[in-house]
């Protein structure tokens, strides 16, 4: 047997594990979701979507937490949007490769793996107690928004680099100037992978629980927050602290409530990738 043959089934045991690894996880999620389903589906009503917390089981709902995690994502999108894509906008097209730059790239891709803990700890030492926004949709907000900026930051500038050079040598030859080049060239050309960037990113920040438990977001909020700097509670919160209730009719309400934020999270998604699809034919044509 030669080498070219050895290369060949090493190639397809490979692709042969990757393939059993792939149904297998699909297997265990769709198992996952099967219980996760049938155990919350009988609590989702009206009433579970209306009603405040409760201490009892049968009359807990999620009303606030639907609330305060719909104000927290829209106050992220608020922030983290322009700031990541002004930033990975200048660091692609004005900011000058000196080491300086290529350290803060670096440090830029690095964040992204950072455990979201530590910004929970940045955001309680800066935003919570050296600014005093206390425990706040603002910290949380703030929080999340340091969380998700890398990567935005990083797609941005990813589909930036995807625009081909020749499109961009076209405007300038017409005498365009260099933002409005990036303005009506590459923008819109790299407006696809952007938003791609964005809805992993959002998808990351609309489930974590840890940064909001150390900024102070709240397990039980008896009223519906009426600005910025009121306290919160949101879905994942919710969840959490039912799961370690010792009663049986938390953990059916904590069901209940991971298929809401589970449909919540599908939804934000189609909705930025069917803005996304209807972008590029609209690119297309």
């Amino acid at each position: 047997m030669n080498n070219l043959q050895k290369n060949k089934l090493i190639d397809n045991a490979f692709k042969t594990i990757g393939i059993l690894f792939t149904y297998l996880g699909i297997l265990i999620l769709a198992i996952l979701l099967y219980k996760i389903i049938a155990a919350g589906s009988s609590r989702i009503n009206w009433d579970f979507l209306t009603s405040l917390p409760s201490r009892k089981p049968e009359k807990a709902g999620i009303y606030t937490a639907i609330l305060g995690t719909l104000d927290l994502m829209m106050l992220t999108i608020i922030i983290s949007i322009p700031i990541g894509i002004g930033a990975g906008i200048y660091l692609e097209e004005y900011a000058k490769k000196t080491k300086l730059t290529t350290l803060l790239e670096i440090n830029i891709a690095n964040l992204a793996g950072v455990p979201s803990i530590i910004y929970g700890l940045l955001g309680l030492g800066i935003f919570v107690r050296f600014f005093n926004f206390g425990g706040s949709i603002l910290s949380g907000a703030l929080t999340l928004s340091l969380l998700i900026l890398p990567i935005i930051i990083v797609a941005t500038r990813e589909a930036i680099k995807a625009v081909p050079s020749s499109l961009k040598e076209a405007s300038f030859a017409l005498g365009a100037t260099k933002w409005q080049t990036i303005q009506k060239v590459v923008l819109p050309s790299s407006f696809g992978g952007i938003l791609t960037g964005i809805i992993l990113a959002m998808s990351r920040a609309i489930g974590e629980t840890a940064p909001l438990i150390v900024v102070g977001a709240m397990a039980y909020v008896p009223f519906v927050p009426h600005s910025v700097f009121d306290t919160f509670s949101v879905l994942p919160m919710q969840i959490f602290t039912w799961t370690t209730r010792p009663k049986a009719g938390f953990a059916i309400a904590a069901s209940g409530a991971i298929i809401i934020l589970l449909i919540l999270t599908f939804v934000m998604n189609g909705v930025a990738v069917y803005f996304r699809n209807k972008w590029q034919k609209k690119l297309g044509n």
